[in-house]
């Protein structure tokens, strides 16, 4: 599974960006898209996921926010991020999993920044 995320850059506060990943290769049995971020020092955390069902989970941090969305024809998930806030700033990263009973095979993208910042 290749994962390759675009839309990062930088925003003023209040402002909105669009991050899409496009999904590529084996993505049978694929439970769930979503996005992470990470800023330095910190561990990864989860922003927004959306399952194979149509399920979706936010941090509640972003929850009002931020909004997840998928476009199955084109293996394709958007995270749209609006009223955004100079602690939204990090490297946003788009996942891909795939769930087996007592474990998961978890694929990343390489990232994209995005800074909030006036």
């Amino acid at each position: 599974v290749e994962l390759v995320e675009t839309g990062g850059g930088l925003v003023q506060p209040g402002g909105s960006l669009r991050l899409s990943c496009e999904a590529s290769g084996s993505l049978f049995s694929i439970n769930g898209m979503g996005w992470y971020r990470q800023t330095p020092g910190q561990e990864r955390e989860l922003v927004a996921v959306m399952y194979s069902g149509g399920a979706t989970n936010y941090a509640d941090s972003v929850k009002g926010r931020f909004t997840i969305s998928r476009d199955n024809a084109k293996n394709t998930v958007y995270l749209k991020m609006n009223s955004l806030k100079p602690e939204d700033t990090a490297v946003y990263y788009c996942n891909a999993v795939r769930l087996w009973s007592r474990s998961r095979d978890d694929y990343w993208g390489q990232g994209t920044q995005v800074t909030v910042s006036s």
